[in-house]
């Protein structure tokens, strides 16, 4: 039997949040909570599907497959963004800082080209450690399962689907990218960093 998954609880929903409205928090929740029940759905029916009936064209195989991707991806997409949340943004210290400035030259240059790929991505920007070459990067996913870079993991998710924002900033992204960056927890990024850093060195023996 397929193991289910459950919506887990974040701490910026017991927080207010520098410009994004509890409303638009509650009503994102819903969403991700919706991701949960179809990936528990879907695992569920792949179980019972008739694997004999594949096909690239249509099979009931290809599509539940497929359709997993999205529903999973939107469950640990969000689940980074909402964990990502409740800091006090600003310019991060420590690790992070001395990373991002060695891997984009500064703060400043990260900043600037994460907010270009949050508007210019339809639906996620992420920053990711990829152990191809040790580094931070930033990468666009216009679907949470369209992430573009295998071996690469997140450590900071930046939703630009339009749900995210749109109750408290209608179309005007860029406003909401920049209020992104006042709340985000770097403490919850150091930590993902630092486990990112210690998988890759652990790899290397």
């Amino acid at each position: 039997m397929a193991e289910k998954i459950s919506a887990n609880q974040f701490k910026a929903f017991g927080l207010e949040l520098d410009g994004i409205s509890k409303r638009t928090m509650d009503e994102h929740y819903v969403l991700y909570q919706g991701y949960v029940n179809k990936t528990n759905e879907i695992r569920e029916k792949l179980e019972a599907v008739n694997l004999t009936t594949a096909n690239q064209a249509f099979s009931d195989v290809r599509a539940l497959a497929v359709e997993l991707s999205f529903a999973l991806g939107g469950v640990k997409s969000h689940e980074l963004y909402f964990a990502n949340l409740g800091g006090k943004g600003g310019k991060p210290t420590g690790r992070v800082l001395e990373v991002i400035e060695r891997d984009f030259t500064s703060f400043e240059a990260w900043q600037a080209q994460l907010k270009a790929f949050g508007i210019a991505g339809r639906g996620w920007a992420w920053l990711a450690y990829d152990n191809f070459d040790g580094k931070l990067h930033n990468y666009i996913g216009d679907a949470q399962n369209s992430y573009p870079v295998w071996d690469a993991i997140p450590v900071l998710g930046l939703d630009v689907y339009e749900h995210a924002y749109y109750l408290d900033f209608g179309t005007k992204r860029a406003a909401y990218i920049d209020v992104f960056f006042r709340n985000i927890d770097w403490e919850d990024v150091a930590r993902r960093l630092t486990e990112a850093e210690k998988a890759a060195a652990a790899r290397k023996g």
